[in-house]
């Protein structure tokens, strides 16, 4: 495989500037919307409320990364890839991480709303933890508690504000 200037075969400029900012947009979304998803349906016990919640927390986190991927640095000296490409990604990463266990409070019922977004934050930790063992070559299990432990503390914080 050629190699890039700064050393770096096709595959690692793959990861580096596709998967690497997917994945931070990945986690940022799927764990940063947590808190306030649950803390606003045990709050109110609304599902509307809380998908209301979900979205802003979704579409705001994706902007606020977008910008934050994009404008740390031109990629030039690091050889991450062009800014606007890097916070698209990250940015589109991070909504879809937010909006998908955003959804179920679509539903009127609030319990099956919390039972179909506790399933989807699992399959998103899950999918998290596999991109990073198939792509950052860490160890699976390792990888799922790091992950599962991350999410829990958020998702516990947003549980505690909204019964309080």
């Amino acid at each position: 495989m050629a190699e890039n200037s700064l050393g770096h075969n096709e595959s690692q400029v793959f990861v580096l500037q596709k998967i690497q900012p997917a994945l931070n947009g990945l986690m940022d979304g799927s764990v940063s919307t947590l808190a306030p998803i649950f803390a606003a349906a045990f709050a109110t016990k609304q599902p509307h409320i809380a998908f209301l919640v979900g979205l802003s927390a979704a579409v705001g986190a994706g902007i606020s990364m977008a910008f934050a991927e994009g404008l740390s640095d031109d990629g030039a000296l690091t050889g991450r890839g062009h800014p606007v490409s890097r916070g698209a990604i990250t940015g589109l990463a991070t909504f879809l991480g937010g909006i998908l266990h955003t959804l179920p409070f679509l539903l009127h019922n609030l319990n099956h709303a919390l039972y179909f977004a506790y399933l989807i934050v699992g399959f998103e930790l899950c999918i998290i933890a596999y991109i990073r063992y198939h792509y950052f070559k860490m160890n699976f299990w390792l990888s799922m508690l790091q992950v599962i432990i991350g999410g829990a503390l958020v998702f516990t914080a947003g549980i505690l504000i909204g019964v309080s």
